[in-house]
């Protein structure tokens, strides 16, 4: 899943992306690089980030899902919270929800589920301990994992029970989104135990926080080899999808994997 962030502050490429020209010809680049599908952002979610209107995100999100939508034959998600955006992207042309806030937003769930009766719309239920705003002011857990993974489980409950189906949703356990580096690598460690939810998993680590940590790497260019390391152990850890900015290293990094993995 290729990133495509059309906003003026997200952490890694804020600004790079905010024309419709300039986001097509990058989602051009990504998917000339082996991504499957184009993740695209009106609204950052880094920590401290602030919310934008709907207004906002719809005039950032609209213009370029219709672009793609009109030139790439490859699924579109939006990366979104609000129910508004949700109806106004799919309508555009996105295939499928991405929501940080795992359709817990007023209407979120009541609007995914209407997409579902209307067509096939895939969700992604993300974890995140706060918002955006607070989430890394001192997360605490006392069982990271379980708790991500009861959270999720009462998450696709809540939309199996609205009427989206179970193999319509995806999980998240959100790295970086309310986590401190010791959750992340604990989470990572046993990434595996949350496919016994029994649907499949989208994991993002690039470029993140927790990797600037671990390498003393200042800036986000330093931060590649450590994405592909996270990428690649994900994956093994059973990530059936996994978000990236960097897409040519990440699929190539990923297909020695599969091929080790698969390998008789």
């Amino acid at each position: 899943m290729g990133i495509l962030n059309i906003t003026p502050d997200s952490f890694s490429d804020g600004g790079h992306f905010l024309s419709p020209n300039a986001a097509l010809t990058h989602a051009r680049q990504m998917v000339a690089e082996g991504a499957a599908i184009i993740d695209v952002g009106g609204e950052s979610t880094r920590p401290g980030a602030q919310a934008v209107s709907v207004a906002q995100e719809l005039d950032r999100v609209i213009p370029v899902i219709e672009a793609l939508r009109r030139e790439l034959p490859l699924p579109i998600s939006i990366d979104t919270s609000k129910s508004e955006v949700m109806q106004a992207a799919v309508a555009a042309g996105a295939g499928m929800i991405n929501d940080v806030r795992a359709l817990r937003g007023e209407g979120a769930l009541v609007m995914a589920a209407q997409l579902n009766r209307e067509q096939s719309v895939p969700v992604c239920l993300m974890h995140m301990q706060g918002e955006p705003g607070n989430m890394q002011q001192n997360p605490h857990y006392q069982d990271v994992v379980a708790e991500v993974k009861t959270f999720l489980a009462g998450r696709i409950k809540a939309c199996v029970e609205a009427g989206i189906p179970h193999d319509r949703l995806l999980i998240d356990p959100g790295f970086g989104f309310g986590k401190a580096l010791v959750h992340n690598l604990r989470l990572l460690k046993q990434l595996n135990s949350l496919s016994e939810l029994g649907v499949p998993m989208l994991v993002g680590l690039s470029r993140k926080r927790m990797i600037g940590e671990l390498l003393n790497a200042t800036t986000i260019e330093q931060r590649l080899y450590g994405s592909l390391a996270l990428a690649t152990l994900a994956a093994w850890q059973g990530a059936a999808i996994i978000r990236a900015h960097d897409v040519r290293a990440t699929v190539e990094a990923l297909k020695i994997c599969a091929a080790v993995q698969h390998y008789d």
